[in-house]
């Protein structure tokens, strides 16, 4: 991991087309501007991990529903 030190009105370049400015800085919060080209997808982690975690919920659900249907077919 790259840890970087900015104020604000700096900012940062990431690969080819991605700029992270520091746009404010205040009472522990750092607001970001991020301009990046529109086939780059920009989500937050804890959104992400969101995602991750319900879809996990729901295939599990899922493959618990499966296993029950297989149990009343395998009785007939």
């Amino acid at each position: 991991m790259l840890v970087l030190t900015r104020k604000k009105g700096e900012s940062l370049i990431i690969g080819e087309g991605v700029e992270i400015t520091i746009v404010e800085i205040s009472e522990g919060k750092v607001r970001l501007a991020i301009d990046a080209p529109r086939e780059v997808q920009i989500i937050r982690s804890e959104v992400k991990k969101g995602i991750e975690d319900e879809n996990k919920s729901a295939s599990s659900a899922a493959a618990i529903d499966q296993l029950k249907k297989l149990k009343k077919t395998s009785k007939k």
